[in-house]
Protein backbone atom coordinates (compact mmCIF):
# COMPACT_ATOMS: atom_id res chain seq x y z
CA UNK A 1 0.00 0.00 0.00
CA UNK A 2 1.45 3.32 -0.96
CA UNK A 3 1.96 5.79 1.46
CA UNK A 4 0.24 9.01 1.07
CA UNK A 5 1.15 12.36 2.94
CA UNK A 6 -0.77 15.36 3.32
CA UNK A 7 0.66 18.59 4.48
CA UNK A 8 -1.69 20.95 6.05
CA UNK A 9 -1.36 24.77 6.12
CA UNK A 10 -1.72 27.84 4.19
CA UNK A 11 1.67 27.48 2.81
CA UNK A 12 4.06 29.14 4.89
CA UNK A 13 7.74 28.62 5.83
CA UNK A 14 6.77 26.10 8.50
CA UNK A 15 4.21 23.93 6.26
CA UNK A 16 7.19 23.98 3.73
CA UNK A 17 9.41 22.56 6.65
CA UNK A 18 7.00 19.53 7.44
CA UNK A 19 7.12 18.96 3.74
CA UNK A 20 10.68 19.16 3.47
CA UNK A 21 11.03 16.74 6.82
CA UNK A 22 8.81 14.24 5.28
CA UNK A 23 10.51 14.35 1.91
CA UNK A 24 13.83 13.59 3.65
CA UNK A 25 11.68 10.59 6.25
CA UNK A 26 11.07 8.72 2.54
CA UNK A 27 14.19 9.69 1.82
CA UNK A 28 15.52 7.25 5.03
CA UNK A 29 12.60 4.71 3.92
CA UNK A 30 13.23 4.39 0.75
CA UNK A 31 16.78 3.20 1.55
CA UNK A 32 15.67 0.15 3.11
CA UNK A 33 12.33 -0.43 0.92
CA UNK A 34 13.27 0.85 -2.76
CA UNK A 35 9.65 -0.17 -4.23
CA UNK A 36 8.06 2.15 -1.42
CA UNK A 37 5.71 3.93 -2.92
CA UNK A 38 4.57 7.67 -1.24
CA UNK A 39 2.47 10.53 -2.33
CA UNK A 40 2.85 14.11 -1.43
CA UNK A 41 0.35 16.65 -0.70
CA UNK A 42 0.24 20.27 0.39
CA UNK A 43 -3.46 21.10 1.42
CA UNK A 44 -3.96 24.71 1.08
CA UNK A 45 -8.12 24.70 1.32
CA UNK A 46 -9.12 25.95 4.53
CA UNK A 47 -12.55 24.00 4.21
CA UNK A 48 -9.93 20.58 3.44
CA UNK A 49 -7.69 21.26 6.30
CA UNK A 50 -10.51 21.42 8.63
CA UNK A 51 -11.74 17.75 7.74
CA UNK A 52 -8.74 16.90 10.37
CA UNK A 53 -8.99 17.57 14.11
CA UNK A 54 -6.06 20.36 14.09
CA UNK A 55 -5.90 23.81 15.78
CA UNK A 56 -2.86 24.87 14.66
CA UNK A 57 -1.27 24.33 11.52
CA UNK A 58 1.20 23.22 10.27
CA UNK A 59 -0.13 19.88 10.42
CA UNK A 60 1.25 15.91 8.88
CA UNK A 61 -1.34 13.26 7.91
CA UNK A 62 -0.28 9.95 7.10
CA UNK A 63 -2.82 7.44 5.56
CA UNK A 64 -5.61 10.31 6.52
CA UNK A 65 -4.34 9.94 10.30
CA UNK A 66 -3.23 13.24 11.69
CA UNK A 67 0.16 12.44 13.24
CA UNK A 68 1.38 16.02 13.85
CA UNK A 69 -0.17 19.35 14.32
CA UNK A 70 1.01 23.41 15.29
CA UNK A 71 5.29 22.59 15.23
CA UNK A 72 8.01 21.10 12.87
CA UNK A 73 8.23 17.15 13.39
CA UNK A 74 12.19 16.00 13.74
CA UNK A 75 13.04 14.05 10.30
CA UNK A 76 13.43 10.95 12.88
CA UNK A 77 9.40 11.79 14.12
CA UNK A 78 8.07 11.39 10.83
CA UNK A 79 10.07 7.60 9.97
CA UNK A 80 8.58 6.18 12.93
CA UNK A 81 4.67 7.71 11.79
CA UNK A 82 5.81 6.31 8.54
CA UNK A 83 7.05 2.85 9.54
CA UNK A 84 3.63 2.59 12.22
CA UNK A 85 1.57 3.27 9.16
CA UNK A 86 3.12 0.84 6.98
CA UNK A 87 3.56 -2.04 9.46
CA UNK A 88 -0.52 -0.88 9.89
CA UNK A 89 -1.10 -1.11 6.21
CA UNK A 90 0.60 -4.56 6.48
CA UNK A 91 -1.33 -6.19 9.25
CA UNK A 92 -4.68 -4.72 7.78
Amino acid sequence: MPLNIKVLGPGCEACDWVEQQAIAALEVLAEENPDLEATIQHITDYAEITRYPILFTPGLVINEKLVCAGRIPKVEEVVAWLREALDGARGA
